[in-house]
């Protein structure tokens, strides 16, 4: 796995991860679950959806 999301992105997806399963579990709904998916793509720096694209937001010095 090639990493093909930058810093910038990865913050984004990080934060919004995180409100996104903070809010699911202040109003006890499954949906927070879906947190994860942004929260595991800012940490692990790799979007599946990206790949198939070839989109990287990477800059060169990353």
């Amino acid at each position: 796995m090639k990493c093909n999301v930058g810093s910038v992105d990865r913050l984004i997806r990080i934060i919004a991860g995180l409100i996104i399963a903070i809010v699911g579990v202040i109003f006890d709904s499954w949906w927070g679950l879906i947190g994860i998916v942004p929260l595991a793509t800012g940490l692990f720096k790799f979007c599946p959806l990206y790949f198939p694209f070839n989109i990287s937001t990477t800059g060169k010095n990353e």
